[in-house]
C-alpha cells in the first residue's frame, strides 16, 4: 500500500526501509554512546560543569561512585543498541506486527528517562549537557513508528 507524502507516493517497502535507517541510527548512536560510557576512565565535560571541579580533585570514593553509575549508563545504552539490532534484524525484517510496537517502545523508555534526567541538569545547574541525542533518539521513534506501522489484529 503506497502513501503519498508531499506530493510523492511512497510504497510500504521504502516506508519500511526508513523506519528501519531511523531505528538503525538510534541503534548504532546507543552502541557507541555504551562503548565510550562503559570504557571512560573519567566523568565527562559537563559532568565537570555541574559539580565544579575536574576528575582529578574529586575524591576517591565519590570517583568509584560515579565510575559506577557511567558503568551503568554505558551498560543500558549498549544494551538498548543490541536490543535494537537483534529486534531489527530477526522480527523486523520479518514483518513480525508485535516488532513494530517494541521497536519504538523500546526507545521510547529508555531514552525519555534519560531525556528528563539531562533536562533537569540543564535546568538546574550551570552545564550543557547533551539533551539533543536524547530528542533525536525519541523523534526516531516516532519517525519510524509513523513510517512504517500495522495495526494489531484483535483476536476473537
Amino acid at each position: 500500500m503506497a502513501v503519498e507524502v508531499l506530493g510523492l507516493r511512497i510504497g510500504a517497502k521504502l516506508r519500511k526501509r526508513a523506519a528501519a535507517l531511523s531505528y538503525g541510527m538510534t541503534a548504532v548512536v546507543s552502541l557507541i554512546l555504551g562503548g565510550v560510557y562503559l570504557f571512560k576512565q573519567s566523568f565527562m565535560p559537563y559532568h565537570a560543569d555541574v559539580i565544579g571541579k575536574s576528575w582529578n580533585v574529586v575524591e576517591a570514593a565519590n570517583q568509584v561512585l560515579i565510575s559506577a553509575l557511567m558503568t551503568v549508563a554505558g551498560g543500558g545504552w549498549f544494551t538498548v543498541g543490541v536490543v535494537l539490532v537483534l529486534l531489527l534484524v530477526f522480527p523486523f525484517r520479518n514483518d513480525r506486527k508485535w516488532v513494530l510496537y517494541a521497536i519504538p517502545m523500546t526507545i521510547l523508555l529508555f531514552y525519555l528517562p534519560n531525556l528528563w534526567a539531562t533536562l533537569t541538569v540543564l535546568q538546574t545547574t550551570p552545564a550543557n549537557p547533551p539533551w539533543q541525542g536524547n530528542v533525536f533518539a525519541c523523534l526516531s521513534a516516532i519517525i519510524g513508528f509513523g513510517l512504517y506501522h500495522k495495526p494489531l489484529e484483535e483476536r476473537s
